[in-house]
């Protein structure tokens, strides 16, 4: 069994995938759970490895960045910013915008106005736009996970960017995390990388062909009944 964990917004399933066929006799437990747990949970042994958002407290832990993640503004449908294809932090500045507990983004300076609340989870924030209370920015993935028919959203460039990290304890670097970071890292099956793969299995052996038996005189043996070519009986 391989443990993975991973938090809100990240799809493990194209690595899994990839495992499940190179690794057919090893199953994966997928542990959801939430960004600010990831950490604890990694170094409790609650998981081999872990998909998680930087910035992490790394202490302990082995960390492979992977790729960085648009930041979008969530609005209700009808809010002003939706007559843009993509905004910037300063077209925010005269809105409420609500900054979760459990908020991914890491800010220097945080846009536009603060909210009359800093709610829990980026779940209950959401609920709170679609309240027409403020506006909110997350990950495109966290923006894509909590879809709402009566919400949208927009991509703001100048925004600092969440990025999606691979990571484990490094105490606990064992076959099958190597495994898997051979996985994530796009090695193929016989990367010398990588594990040894299997031994394929190996081809019969080509039988060698016979070579007719030899007669005392060095020549080649006759079988009864024929002539030997070019022979004239006496």
């Amino acid at each position: 069994m391989f443990r993975l964990a991973y938090v809100p917004g990240v799809t493990p399933a194209k690595w899994v995938n990839v495992w499940t066929e190179r690794m057919p006799g090893v199953p994966v437990d997928l542990v959801a759970v939430p960004a600010a747990e990831v950490v604890g949970l990694l170094r409790n042994g609650g998981a081999d490895a872990g998909f998680a958002r930087l910035p992490i407290d790394r202490d302990g832990l082995s960390v492979i960045p992977l790729y960085v993640e648009t930041t979008v503004v969530v609005v209700p449908k009808d809010h002003a910013v939706t007559a843009a294809d993509e905004v910037t932090v300063a077209d925010l500045a005269d809105d409420e915008v609500f900054h979760p507990l459990d908020d991914t983004i890491e800010w220097t300076t945080r846009p536009g106005l603060p909210a009359f609340t800093r709610p829990a989870t980026t779940a209950d924030a959401v609920e709170m736009v679609a309240a027409g209370t403020g506006i909110l920015l997350v990950p495109q993935s966290l923006a894509r996970l909590h879809h709402r028919r009566d919400l949208t959203y927009r991509p703001v460039p100048d925004a600092p960017q969440s990025q999606v990290a691979l990571s484990w304890p490094t105490d606990a670097t064992t076959d099958l995390v190597e495994d898997f970071i051979g996985i994530v890292r796009g090695r193929t099956v016989n990367s010398s990388r990588g594990r040894t793969p299997a031994t394929p299995a190996e081809k019969p052996a080509q039988r060698k062909a016979q070579k007719p038996a030899q007669n005392g005189s060095g020549r080649r043996a006759v079988p009864a009944g024929r002539k030997r070519k070019g022979h004239r009986p006496r």
